[in-house]
Formats: structure tokens, C-alpha cells, sequence
């Protein structure tokens, strides 16, 4: 009966996916139209495109559980930070740029925004190649939290979850192109706030309530991790320091991804910038604040670390749960993979196919060309992120795993210091974005060299053995060195960049309905 009922939720919202998709056809002709909706997508579309492409499973299933355990209930600041920094300062710092510059100069992906803002073919090449080889492990983490899940609900194997999600989310991609995918995370975020509301409020009764779990948290002590009794029900937890750079990564990170970034270049109007600034922040509270306030109560559970790893954590709390509430965390957690999925692999084959093949093709792409290229690259990049999945589950590759773990890292550290000093500065210099590239994928690499082979030498101190804390470091230390490498090396041309600013510098007459202006005001 329970599983007929699973079934049942997995055919309906399959079903909507694919008809979204189907009904979306004719807006995705072209090559503007498939990537960026036109540049004609609404304030709730685009929130909750950004929100849904932010948090995904790795948030709900791995995240949660292992920082919720590590942290206890000042977790919660992690999803709070995600909102603050990671949704409400980056509308409000990127959003508006973004959307002037980048379609002043004509662009539709990240590496093509760098060539033609620092006038240099060779940095969107670059630009490019980093985004489609750390692109693709990071999709491949976003299957491993659907395994216990399914596994729990329908006792079946996990490749045989990656085959059905990989498939489904294909289609309706390929089929309808952004605006599918904004209207279906749309739906999918509706689910994600419903969801996590409902497993929240579910847990803490299961516990004897809100007193009680508390209590519980309270009564777990654990020596290896600190002295103090209590502090896992503490919302300054065990490690502050720690904590902070979980935060810094998780939510300053997507100031320098390529598949948050993007969302901006589609958003229609000012008004929806304003909009989509309140939406996207509330959305971010919802959803990130209450994983990781979920996760929080992790040791209730499990008071040492689980033996099948922190995968196990919010499993294990749903799975005394009804069979309705548990269907809608298995549509939960589907569709916050499948919005991150869509939205990678339109991010990877845009950028390949615009940035790599078209211009190096003998022949002239035509827009209908283009458009088939990223519908077949989107099929290309979800085949070998499932693959790899497959492969790191069953094999177990430890490479592939580490990869997953410094892909965000590497991403955000290359790109987040020049997407942003592009967008504000005009002094910023083609050697100090070669700098950023080299430093955010270099540091990462070798924080992968030492974790595979390194580390059978010699032994760094913890902090420094930390993915999460190495690319927190360097995503603020770019900060500092791009502007400060700017200003000894070549300049820009200044002509060539003033005309690029001069999308910010136009006069623009607004009616009096939009904007209040008293009659003796000029």
C-alpha cells in the first residue's frame, strides 16, 4: 500500500514535469530564448529558479545530517547565512549589474563574460574548460542523497534511481529549455518549503516536542568534540571558527558560480530584480534555515558519528515518519536534485557549445545549430555525471569523491573575485583574473593531491586538511589580491571599458506611476 502511494506521487509529479517541459517548446526556438528565457523571466520564476538550483539534495541528506552532527543546533546559522549572503546580498550586489552588463555585451554564459569584459579569448577558453571539468562531479554528488531514500521507500537499487531522474529531467530540459526548467523549479520549490515545514514539525513531535528534543540535545555531551556540557543545543556550537567558514563557503560560494550567476541574465525588469530580491531571501530561510535546523538534532539520533557516514542522519529521522509525510520527502528530494541537475547541465552545455565549439566550428553555426548542440551536450553531460555516480557508489573511487568535495571550491574560488571586481571595477586587470583562475583551481588540486597521496608523507594540522576551509580562505583572500594585482600590472584599454560601463551610465526616464515624484520636485 505504501509503496503503491509512492508510485502514485512519483507518476503525477513525473508526469507535470514532462508536459511543463512539452508545453514550453515553442519559447526555446532560439538560442536566447532556450538559455535565457528571452530575457523576459519574471521576480517569482527567477527566485525561485536561483533558490531550488541553490539548495539541493547534497543540502538536504548530506549537509544537514553531517554539519547538523559536527554543529548541533548552530547549524542553523549556516542556512541563515545562505539567506543573508548567499540570496538578499548577492541580488543585491549582483543582480542588477549583471542583467545591464551582460546584455550590453551580448553574452549568455560566465567564460563568454569574462573574454569579452577583459578582451581575452584565451580567459574564456580557460574559463570554459574549468566550468565543464568541475561541473561535472559536482552533478554527480546531487544522486547520492536520493540512494537511502529510495532505498528505505522502494527497496530498489541506486543506479536505477540515477536512470529514472537523469531521463525525466533530460526531457522536459531538452524539451522546454529555461523556461521549463523556471517554471518546474518553481513547483519544485513549492514542494521544497511545503516539505521541509511538514518533516520539521514531524521530527520534533516524534521527540515528545519542542521542549523535550531540546532537552534531549541538551543531555548529549560527546568529550572528543568539546568539554563543555550542553553545546549542542548551544546556537554557538562546539567550533565558532569552524562554523564560519562552513557559512563563508556555502553562501558567499555562489557569488562565483556559473549556475547561480546566469540566473541573473534572464530576470525581465527592475521591478522583478526588487521582487525577486524579498522572494529569493525568504525562499533561502525556508529552505537552507530549516535543512540545517532539521539537521541540528542530529545526535538525538545519533550521538556518535553513524557507522554508514552522516548520509544516514536524516534518513533515520524520517524513517519513523507516515507514509504520506515520507512520499513528500522522496518528492523533496527529487525535485531539489532535478533543479540543481537541470540547471548544471544547461549551465555545462551552454558554455561548451557557445564558448568552446562555435568558435572553432568551420562552418557558421546557425541559431537553430546552436540550440541542438546544447540539447545534445545536456544529454552528454547528465550521461557521464550518472555514470560517474554509478561508479563512485558501487566502486567506491576515492578520487572521484574528493573531486566532488573541491569542485565548489574550485569553482567559486576562480570566478568570484573577477565576476565581481568586473562587474564594479574598470581598473581590474586581464593578469589578475589569469591569477584568480590559477590560485582558486590550484589551491583546490593540491588540497586533492595531498588527500589522495600526499598525506602518506606528512600530516597537516585539521584546518588546513579542510576542503570547506581552504576554499572559504580562498575565495576571501582573492578578494584582497585581485584589485591589489591590478594595480601592477597592464591596464585595460580605458576607452574600451569606459563604453563597456556605459550601460550603468544611461539616463533613463521613468513614469510618474512607478516612481512617487511630487509636482515641485525636478
Amino acid at each position: 500500500m505504501e509503496i503503491a502511494l509512492y508510485i502514485a506521487l512519483l507518476i503525477i509529479f513525473f508526469g507535470s514535469m514532462i508536459v511543463i517541459g512539452f508545453l514550453c517548446r515553442k519559447k526555446a526556438t532560439s538560442t536566447d530564448g532556450f538559455l535565457l528565457g528571452s530575457r523576459n523571466v519574471g521576480a517569482w520564476l527567477t527566485a525561485f529558479a536561483y533558490g531550488t538550483s541553490y539548495f539541493s539534495a547534497v543540502v538536504f541528506v548530506g549537509y544537514a545530517g553531517q554539519f547538523g552532527h559536527r554543529f548541533g543546533i548552530a547549524s542553523t546559522w549556516i542556512g541563515l547565512g545562505n539567506a543573508a549572503i548567499g540570496s538578499l546580498l548577492a541580488w543585491k550586489i549582483l543582480g542588477r549589474r549583471t542583467r545591464l552588463m551582460t546584455r550590453h555585451l551580448k553574452t549568455a554564459t560566465m567564460s563568454d563574460f569574462f573574454g569579452k569584459r577583459f578582451d581575452s579569448k584565451a580567459l574564456k577558453i580557460a574559463a570554459a574548460i574549468i566550468i565543464f571539468v568541475f561541473l561535472i562531479p559536482y552533478t554527480a554528488s546531487l544522486y547520492n542523497g536520493l540512494s537511502r531514500l529510495f532505498a528505505m521507500a522502494f527497496h530498489i537499487d541506486f543506479w536505477i534511481c540515477i536512470v529514472i531522474m537523469s531521463v525525466l529531467t533530460a526531457i522536459y530540459v531538452i524539451a522546454g529549455g529555461y523556461m521549463a526548467t523556471a517554471i518546474n523549479d518553481f513547483i519544485q520549490g513549492i514542494i521544497m518549503v511545503i516539505g521541509i515545514v511538514a518533516v520539521i514539525v514531524a521530527v520534533i513531535l516524534t521527540q515528545g516536542g519542542w521542549d523535550q528534543i531540546f532537552v534531549k540535545l541538551a543531555d548529549v555531551n560527546d568529550p572528543a568534540v568539546s568539554s563543555q556540557s550542553g553545546v549542542f543545543a548551544s546556537f554557538f556550537g562546539p567550533d565558532v571558527v569552524s562554523l564560519f567558514f562552513v557559512v563563508i563557503l556555502t553562501s558567499l560560494g555562489t557569488w562565483g558560480l556559473p549556475q547561480m550567476v546566469q540566473k541573473f541574465y534572464a530576470i525581465k525588469d527592475e521591478s522583478a530584480i526588487v521582487r525577486g530580491t524579498i522572494i529569493s531571501t525568504v525562499f533561502a530561510v525556508l529552505v537552507a534555515g530549516g535543512c540545517y535546523f532539521l539537521g541540528g538534532f542530529a545526535r538525538v539520533f545519533f550521538e556518535a558519528k553513524p557507522a554508514d557516514g552522516y548520509d544516514a542522519v536524516i534518513p533515520e529521522m524520517i524513517s519513523k515518519l507516515s507514509p504520506v509525510l515520507i512520499g513528500l520527502v522522496i518528492i523533496l528530494v527529487l525535485s531539489a536534485s532535478m533543479s540543481t541537475l537541470s540547471s548544471l547541465s544547461m549551465t555545462s552545455a551552454s558554455t561548451v557549445t557557445l564558448d568552446l565549439i562555435k568558435p572553432y566550428s568551420k562552418k557558421e553555426m546557425t541559431d537553430k545549430k546552436q540550440v541542438l548542440w546544447i540539447r545534445g551536450l545536456i544529454v552528454v553531460f547528465i550521461l557521464i555525471s550518472a555514470v560517474i555516480a554509478i561508479l563512485q557508489y558501487y566502486k567506491n573511487f576515492g578520487f572521484i569523491a574528493q573531486m566532488m568535495a573541491v569542485s565548489w571550491g574550485a569553482l567559486a574560488g576562480a570566478f568570484l573575485a573577477p565576476f565581481l571586481y568586473g562587474l564594479y571595477s574598470k581598473k581590474t586587470t586581464k593578469a589578475a583574473v589569469w591569477f584568480s583562475y590559477i590560485y582558486g583551481v590550484g589551491v583546490m588540486l593540491l588540497y586533492l593531491a595531498y588527500n589522495l597521496w600526499l598525506k602518506n608523507y606528512f600530516t597537516l594540522p585539521a584546518f588546513w586538511a579542510s576542503p570547506l576551509n581552504l576554499g572559504a580562505l580562498v575565495m576571501l583572500t582573492d578578494l584582497i589580491f585581485v584589485p591589489l594585482i591590478s594595480l601592477f600590472t597592464k591596464k585595460p584599454d580605458a576607452e574600451k571599458v569606459d563604453e563597456m560601463f556605459a550601460c550603468y551610465e544611461r539616463t533613463i526616464t521613468v513614469a510618474a506611476e512607478k516612481v512617487l515624484v511630487d509636482d515641485d520636485e525636478k
